[in-house]
């Protein structure tokens, strides 16, 4: 029977239902446990895994640059001081020279 629907199937999004239909079908006659997380949307499959990488990198630069701007605004609060350290690791530049314009 799943031959027929694999013939039939016009684009590869259908070819990937009709499997993702036979695995779930033969996981819940054994019985076995099948996480369906990001299927119900499909909004896993529509963003590739290399964009998501690219734009959580670009969130993380964004609040490090905040934070930045806030340490060298005056702003001493210890969150801010550990990530400017932190930023700061293994550069030859001193946390005084860092908050100065």
């Amino acid at each position: 029977m799943l031959v027929t629907y694999l013939e039939a199937s016009r684009d590869l999004c259908e070819t990937d239902s009709i499997l993702f239909g036979a695995a779930l079908a033969v996981c819940r006659s054994i019985g076995a446990k099948l996480s369906t997380a990001g299927r119900a949307t499909g909004q896993s499959s529509t963003i590739p895994a290399w964009r998501r990488r690219i734009e959580e990198r670009i969130a993380k630069a964004r609040a490090l640059i905040g934070r930045l701007i806030c340490f060298r605004s005056g702003n001493n609060r210890p969150r801010i001081v550990r990530t400017v350290r932190i930023a700061f690791t293994g550069i030859n530049v001193s946390l005084s020279q860092a908050g100065k314009n």
